[in-house]
């Protein structure tokens, strides 16, 4: 798992998504509920790519996430991208393994 800590970090992601889908977590490291989160995500086993950002550190970069998906913000919040778009997310408890791996099987799918 990668830490985006930079806007070109977030660009390169976006940019990426556009070959691959991956995940990114937007994590509020004061927040328990974000950290339960985090958990989850960082033990979640799946060769798609995940990469994390600390809000504390990069509020700007979240703002910029929430701009450029179109998804208002929350934290914690996990996104599945594709394409440069956001097809799943989820945010607080709603971040879990089984949910994820539905989210998975559905997108699957619809492939």
């Amino acid at each position: 798992m990668k830490e985006l800590q930079t806007s070109n970090d977030w660009q390169s992601v976006l940019e990426q998504s556009k070959e691959t889908q991956l995940f990114v977590l937007k994590h509020s490291t004061t927040c328990p509920v974000s950290t339960a989160a985090y958990r989850v995500f960082d033990s979640f086993e799946t060769d798609i790519p995940k990469y994390f950002l600390r809000i504390q550190n990069n509020r700007s970069i979240s703002n910029e996430i929430e701009s450029d998906l179109g998804v208002r913000h929350e934290s914690p919040q996990l996104f599945l991208l594709k394409d440069g778009k956001a097809l799943w997310q989820a945010t607080h408890y709603a971040i879990s393994k089984s949910k994820i791996n539905k989210a998975l099987e559905n997108l699957e799918g619809n492939e």
